[in-house]
C-alpha cells in the first residue's frame, strides 16, 4: 500500500479523499490554486503546495505542477477525484511516464470511454444496448440532417468528446438541429478541443439510472448494485438515491438483472478496472447504455452507505496492486439513502451565487453525513463548479428517509449567498417524489416554485 498520495482537486472530494486515505494510514498531499488557500482541504492534509492561480488551466488542469508537487512531495499516487484530470488519459499515462501510480482505469480503458461515438460501438459489439443514434461521428449539418430523419425526431446532438451534460441540445426540427449542431460543434471546440459531434434519439422524459462497477487488475469485476439520478436541471444531476424507486420491494427483477448484466458487459468491453460507473437511460421498458464513467461519481456516497462498499478505499487497494477480496454475493443493501447537492446558485434560476458563506450551519444527527468543501466564513469563488456541499441521509426504507430528509434541508441554514436549499425542499415535498415517480423532466413538471 502507499505511504503518500497526491489529491489533485478541490474542496469537498478533496476533502473526502484525505480524510479516507488518513483512515488508512496513508498521508496526504493536497494541492491548490490561490483561490482556495484558506478552504479545510489544504487545512486537513498533511502536506499542501501551491500550483498556481486561480484558473483551473493555470491549476487543477496543469498537468506539469500536478506531477511536479507529486516528485517534491515524494507521493507514489496521485487520486484525482471527479473532474478537472480525472478522465484524462494522458495524465494518466504522464503519471506512469513519471512513476507515480494513477488512481483510475488504465489510460487505454479511458482512451476507449473518451470518443463517446466508439464507445457506442464498442458495448454494442459486446451485447449492450445503446440508444439509437448514428452509427458514426456526423462530419457535417448535411449529415446530420440525413441522420436525424433516418432516427426520427427528436434527436440529441451531443460531443463526441463530452461528458457531464456539456455540448449537448435536443432539435425537435431540422431547423433546431442546425442550431443545435453548429452550437455544439462551437462548444466542443472550445471545451474539449475536438468537434465531433453524434446524434442519438431523444426520450423526452426517460429515467436516469446508473450502476457502480469496481474491478481490479487481476480480471475481477463486480457491480456495487444501482442508483437512481434522474433528477437533474441542465443535463447535471441535482438529487441521486440508492437504490432505485422502480426496484424497491423486488419490483421489476428482470429489468434489475438486465441493468447489472449490460453494465458488467460495457465495463468489460472496455477493459476497465478500479471504480467507475456505467450510466443507462431507462424508457417504455427499455434500458440503454448512454456512456461509462472512468472516476469516482459524486453520488458514490449513497452507494457506500447502503452497500457497506469503501469505494474510495478499494480505489487506492486497486490501484496498489490487491485483489478485490469483496464477491458479488457479497454486496447486498441495507436500508435507503439520498444525496442532495447545495450548489451556490439562484434556486429558481439556476445561475452561480458566489460569495462569503457568512452563515454555514449544516444539520447533525445519525441519519446525516455531510461532505462539504467549505466552513463558515469561507468563500465561494465563481472560478469552479457551484457545488459547496453534499447533504446524505440514510433511512431503513425510501419514506423514512425522505422524511429525514426533509427535516435536515429544514434545519441547514447557509447565509451570504443563494443556495439551492428551497429547491430541495420543494422536490422532498413533492407528492410524485414520495411516490418514486422521477425522470430527467421532474424539476420543470413537480417542483416549480
Amino acid at each position: 500500500m502507499f505511504t503518500k498520495i497526491l489529491i489533485a482537486n478541490r474542496g469537498e472530494i478533496a476533502r473526502r479523499l484525505s480524510t479516507v486515505a488518513q483512515s488508512m494510514g496513508i498521508k496526504t498531499v493536497a494541492v491548490y490554486s490561490d483561490a482556495d488557500v484558506d478552504l479545510p482541504f489544504v487545512k486537513e492534509a498533511d502536506e499542501a503546495v501551491r500550483i498556481g492561480p486561480a484558473p483551473a488551466k493555470e491549476s487543477y488542469l496543469n498537468v506539469e505542477a500536478l506531477l511536479a508537487a507529486a516528485k517534491k512531495t515524494g507521493a507514489q499516487a496521485i487520486h484525482p477525484g471527479y473532474g478537472f484530470v480525472s478522465e484524462n488519459a494522458e495524465f494518466a499515462r504522464a503519471c506512469q511516464q513519471a512513476g507515480i501510480v494513477f488512481v483510475g482505469p488504465p489510460p487505454e480503458a479511458m482512451l476507449r470511454m473518451k470518443d463517446k461515438s466508439e464507445a457506442r460501438r464498442l458495448v454494442a459489439a459486446a451485447g449492450v444496448p445503446i440508444v439509437p443514434g448514428s452509427k458514426d461521428i456526423v462530419p457535417d449539418l448535411s449529415a446530420a440532417l440525413a441522420e436525424a430523419e433516418r432516427i426520427g425526431y427528436p434527436v440529441l446532438c451531443k460531443a463526441a468528446g463530452g461528458g457531464g451534460g456539456i455540448g449537448m441540445a435536443v432539435a425537435t426540427t431540422p431547423t433546431e438541429l442546425e442550431k443545435a449542431f453548429r452550437a455544439c460543434m462551437d462548444r466542443a471546440r472550445s471545451a474539449f478541443g475536438r468537434d465531433g459531434i453524434y446524434l442519438e434519439k431523444y426520450f423526452a422524459a426517460p429515467r436516469h439510472l446508473e450502476v457502480q462497477i469496481l474491478g481490479d487488475l487481476h480480471g475481477h469485476t463486480i457491480h456495487v448494485l444501482d442508483r437512481e439520478c434522474s433528477i437533474q436541471r441542465r443535463h447535471q444531476k441535482v438529487v441521486e438515491e440508492a437504490g432505485s424507486p422502480l426496484f424497491l420491494d423486488g419490483a421489476n427483477g428482470e429489468l434489475r438483472a438486465s441493468l447489472f448484466d449490460a453494465a458488467l458487459k460495457a465495463s468489460k468491453a472496455f477493459g476497465y478496472a478500479n471504480a467507475g460507473t456505467v450510466e443507462l437511460l431507462y424508457s417504455e421498458g427499455s434500458v440503454y447504455f448512454i456512456e461509462m464513467n472512468a472516476r469516482l461519481q459524486v453520488e458514490h456516497p449513497v452507494t457506500e452507505l447502503t452497500t457497506g462498499v469503501d469505494l474510495i478505499g478499494w480505489q487506492l487497494r486497486i490501484a496498489a496492486g490487491e485483489k478485490l477480496t469483496v464477491r458479488q454475493e457479497d454486496v447486498k443493501r441495507t436500508g435507503h439513502a439520498l444525496e442532495f447537492r447545495i450548489y451556490a446558485e439562484d434556486p429558481v434560476k439556476f445561475f452561480p451565487s458566489p460569495g462569503p458563506l457568512t452563515v454555514f450551519k449544516p444539520p447533525t444527527g445519525p441519519s446525516i453525513r455531510l461532505d462539504a468543501g467549505y466552513e463558515q466564513g469561507n468563500v465561494v469563488t465563481p472560478n469552479y463548479d457551484p457545488m459547496i456541499a453534499k447533504l446524505i441521509i440514510t433511512g431503513a426504507d425510501r419514506p423514512e428517509a425522505i422524511a429525514r430528509a426533509a427535516s435536515a434541508l429544514d434545519q441547514f441554514v447557509i447565509e451570504g449567498i443563494k443556495t439551492n436549499l428551497p429547491l430541495h425542499r420543494r422536490i422532498v415535498a413533492a407528492p410524485a417524489f414520495l411516490e418514486g415517480r422521477l425522470d430527467t423532466r421532474f424539476l420543470e413538471n413537480h417542483a416549480k416554485p
